[in-house]
């Protein structure tokens, strides 16, 4: 296989089979970046990946995590540490997808060496970054189960994790698009940098909220003591669909902050000149279908069932698709779906 079809193949291919929804907004994004954001989301899926293989004991999946964290650090990559990471974790691999793109790591890297020393140093930021959260996720909560549930203290600790796996893709996305834009180049980086985190925490908030159910039957509690205990709940009564209701107040702030986050979000998107019609569409997608969610979770009546998956269907990602794209992104059209959204869900 060439070089330009093994490219083709990760970066389309094996991209599309791990995140459908992603790779939507990836693939409109200017050619001059596209690729740099796709092997990156692709080196956090593997890190992901790493730390949520639960066939294999915690401690070692912090060693392979930190393992592979540490090849974005050094001149030279480990490519024995990359191998013994595969054969650990490949056989444990119970979606498919994941398991090719683990196989493929040593391509992933190969093609990172092959890109600018500008583009390395920020993916390597990011990969220092990012592994923050997974590592957060593997020694906060130490159970795999209901029986085992814990929760985040306190909400600064909720906002540092949303930093951590989300927040810094914002930070991130602002300086690789600046790098390779020279309308985008005119940008005050630091500012507009801090803007991309909130936009990320939005989305990270909204993950969140639409998956509680899931989360808190593998022992995983995102909402803090504080807000349980203010509407009179302990972590373990969100395992009795029952008590919605008593957590909706919990839950509406959590949407309010989501929806806060977003707003900022939707500034950096505006902010965006109106030339760069392919970076507004790769900013709005995310926002609207994230406002999609946040709509549907505000009244589902069953958000504590862990068998329900509370998200946007297919048809809406299409019309908010269709929408935005024959509108050329169009500011005044896409802002007024924004807040009609936003008035459903305050």
């Amino acid at each position: 296989m060439s070089t330009e079809s093994a490219t083709h193949e990760l970066l389309h291919d094996i991209l599309k089979q791990v995140s459908r929804s992603f790779y939507l907004t990836l693939n409109v994004l200017p050619a001059g970046v596209r690729d740099q954001m796709g092997l990156s989301y692709l080196f956090a899926r593997a890190a992901d990946t790493i730390a949520d293989t639960d066939l294999i004991d915690r401690t070692q999946r912090l060693k392979y995590l930190n393992q592979f964290r540490a090849q974005f650090g050094v001149i030279e990559i480990d490519w024995r540490a990359i191998r013994e990471i595969q054969t650990a974790l490949v056989p444990h691999q119970k979606d498919s997808a994941e398991s090719i793109l683990l196989q493929r790591l040593e391509d992933c890297l190969k093609l990172y060496e092959t890109y600018s020393a500008g583009d390395r140093a920020r993916i390597q930021w990011l990969m220092e970054v990012l592994p923050n959260g997974m590592e957060m996720d593997l020694t906060r909560f130490p159970g795999e189960s209901a029986g085992q549930l814990t929760a985040l203290s306190t909400l600064d600790e909720l906002d540092q994790y949303t930093y951590y796996v989300a927040g810094c893709v914002g930070e991130f996305w602002t300086r690789m698009v600046c790098a390779h834009s020279s309308v985008m180049a005119r940008w005050d980086v630091t500012k507009m940098s801090a803007m991309g985190v909130r936009f990320g925490k939005g989305l990270q908030l909204t993950n969140i909220v639409k998956d509680i159910a899931r989360d808190l039957h593998n022992g995983r509690c995102y909402v803090p003591v504080p807000l349980l205990q203010e509407a009179g709940l302990k972590p373990a009564d969100l395992l009795n669909e029952d008590n919605l209701p008593k957590f909706r107040p919990a839950l509406n702030r959590l949407i309010r902050l989501a929806l806060e986050h977003l707003d900022e979000g939707w500034r950096y998107t505006l902010a965006i000149p109106r030339s760069e019609t392919r970076q507004r569409l790769a900013c709005m997608w995310p926002i609207l279908l994230a406002g999609e969610t946040l709509r549907r979770v505000a009244v589902a009546p069953d958000l504590l069932n862990p068998a329900v998956n509370v998200k946007a269907p297919r048809s809406t990602v299409y019309g908010v698709m269709a929408i935005t794209t024959l509108t050329c992104a169009n500011e005044y059209v896409a802002t007024a779906y924004w807040n009609r959204l936003r008035e459903y869900i305050v």
